[in-house]
């Protein structure tokens, strides 16, 4: 067979693309040719000068400023040679006037009869330098002196249409299709992105309030030989050069601890952090959290440090302590609710586990209803009651507190119970916002807790923790008594954004792959038609004879379908079922 250059097979895939292109796809390319053919360039790699912007435009309006903006067209109404239109930039919209004898000037009217009426559409970006003027109705305007074109859209945008009776149509409102071209979305549902500008003012805050007390901000390795810090699956990668397997980090934490034995008093990191985990409105597997470590404190401290950190936030981002999330209240005003783990199990369920073992845990899960397996340890038995029973009730903040030894491997052992951990977590609105510690720095204590979490690994629990012996050879150097912190960004932001899906306050949430659009021939149309008429499972003769295709077209249809996977035949005893892929 004769080699194919790879430009010759790029050409047949894109003649395939053209041919599922939509009309409105195909006129926008032939307006992109018509461009080109007038010599102009639909995408010029030339600066455009711009010395303001729509919002700056309306709130120091001066009549007759000279002005250069650019933005996409979003809107117009074409009257002969005068034009109102829309322009949305990155601060919202303006109105622009065009008009044919101010654009152009001479003779020729090409600019405004041929280009602005003609090959612009909705979604183009250009550029515009004009004076600023007040219409009749009072409306901030630009009437245009010059424009260009920046770049072409050649794809429509979906803009939404309000008729007389006040129904709109064509809104780009399906959560999945904005997710997924969250590009899209912050075009047309520009609030949108108020939730993003907030998001970084939140950082923003807690970066200035860390800073503030001399905290350093580092940057810890995201690929990691041993994943820890953290109980849960971790992404699993090789690294050819070395032949090693590495992990995404799932936490940051025993990388900042190594930095408190190294001398640094206080550290923080902005980190990504990777789960293998379900998704849901709360969980992504990517996700941001702020760790904190600061030498000489405990975890007494560092929930006084929590609540004036949280309450700050409120005030700096919203403007008051009280926010408003799903219809509810939340007060972030200190100081918050404080109880032990194991007194608000007592509280919600009135059972009290504080000296079960392992066996009368599990029996008391499954009388609770609880999904529990044998790979279960104690810990992770208490984190289940808790969860299922507790953890949905707390929605003002609340530091849940005081756990068990076995579900805190890296946190110091009360200094009043040796059953208990000095540890909390804080709960608002029925979700886990941070989690704390007076951290561990006994070595020895440290290696047995770890070797704990090996004898679980073993049993069966893919969450437990590794062991990390060159983070024990940092802890036999000495780390000073230390108190962290870890929260979660994402979460905060829901709180502070009044969002419930976590995927709303990330620009690119993960998602399931795309299902591709396949072009159908019409005899596999009619057999997928067919199939779901009869049962979404048939008998592969009966769907053959009712098509009433001939033995060549049958197989070539089938082929088609099963190699497209939207259908699968089997063999039930002697009998060929075929069976559609949802």
């Amino acid at each position: 067979m004769k080699y194919k250059p790879s430009f010759e097979i790029d050409w047949l895939y894109l003649k395939k693309k053209t041919n599922m292109l939509s009309e409105q796809e195909q006129i926008r390319r032939e307006k992109l040719n018509k461009l080109k053919e007038m010599g102009i360039d639909p995408f010029p790699a030339a600066l455009f000068p711009i010395n303001t912007n729509s919002l700056e435009i309306i709130s120091n309006y001066k009549e007759n400023k000279k002005v250069s903006i650019a933005g996409r067209l979003m809107s117009r109404r074409i009257q002969g040679k005068a034009s109102f239109a829309e322009i949305q930039d990155n601060k919202g919209k303006i109105q622009v006037y065009f008009n044919r004898d101010e654009i152009c000037t001479g003779e020729d009217k090409t600019m405004y009869n041929e280009v602005y009426k003609k090959l612009l559409d909705f979604g183009d970006i250009i550029g515009i330098e004009g004076e600023l003027f007040t219409t009749q109705v009072g409306q901030k305007t630009i009437l245009v002196k010059n424009f260009k074109l920046l770049s072409k859209s050649i794809k429509p945008i979906p803009l939404p249409k309000t008729d007389s009776d006040g129904n709109t149509y064509d809104e780009f409102s399906d959560p999945e299709l904005r997710y997924r071209q969250r590009y899209v979305d912050l075009i047309v549902n520009p609030e949108v992105k108020k939730t993003f500008i907030k998001r970084t003012k939140i950082i923003n805050v807690i970066r200035s309030f860390f800073n503030n007390n001399e905290y350093l901000e580092v940057e810890t390795p995201i690929l990691q030989p041993i994943p820890g810090g953290a109980s849960a699956r971790p992404f699993i990668t090789q690294h050819n050069a070395l032949n090693i397997p590495l992990y995404l980090r799932i936490a940051n934490e025993l990388y900042l601890k190594r930095l408190i034995v190294g001398g640094f008093d206080g550290v923080y990191e902005f980190a990504k952090a990777f789960r293998n985990e379900g998704m849901d409105r709360t969980h992504n597997p990517e996700f941001t959290m702020v760790e904190l470590y600061v030498a000489y404190k405990d975890y007494y401290w560092m929930m006084e440090m929590t609540e004036s950190l949280l309450e700050k936030i409120a005030v700096d981002v919203n403007g008051s302590t009280v926010v408003n999330l799903n219809n509810q209240e939340i007060n972030f005003k200190a100081p918050f609710k404080r109880i032990s783990i194991i007194d608000s199990i007592k509280e919600h369920t009135g059972i009290d586990i504080s000296k079960m073992n392992d066996n009368q845990l599990f029996e008391t899960a499954k009388k609770l209803n609880i999904e529990v397996d044998n790979t279960m340890g104690k810990g992770k038995l208490i984190d289940e009651i808790f969860g299922e029973k507790c953890e949905h009730n707390y929605i003002q903040p609340t530091f849940i507190t005081d756990y068990p030894k076995e579900m805190s491997p890296l946190t110091k052992e009360h200094r009043d119970n040796p059953n208990l951990t000095e540890r909390f977590e804080l709960f608002v609105n029925g979700k886990e916002l941070a989690n704390a510690y007076s951290e561990l720095n006994d070595p020895i204590d440290q290696l047995e807790r770890f070797e704990d979490q090996l004898k679980l690994s073993e049993k069966g629990d893919d969450e437990a923790m590794f062991i990390d012996n060159d983070f024990i050879r940092a802890l036999e150097y000495g780390m000073p008594p230390t108190s962290g912190i870890g929260i979660g960004i994402d979460r905060l932001v829901m709180l502070f954004t009044n969002n419930v899906s976590i995927q709303e306050v990330l620009f690119f949430p993960q998602m399931k792959p795309e299902k591709k659009n396949i072009a159908l021939s019409e005899e596999e149309k009619s057999v997928l038609k067919i199939i779901k008429n009869n049962s979404s499972i048939s008998k592969l003769i009966e769907i053959k004879t009712e098509s009433g295709l001939s033995n060549k077209k049958w197989d070539k249809t089938i082929k088609s379908l099963t190699k497209n996977k939207l259908v699968i035949v089997k063999k039930v005893e002697d009998t060929l079922l075929i069976e559609l892929v949802d």
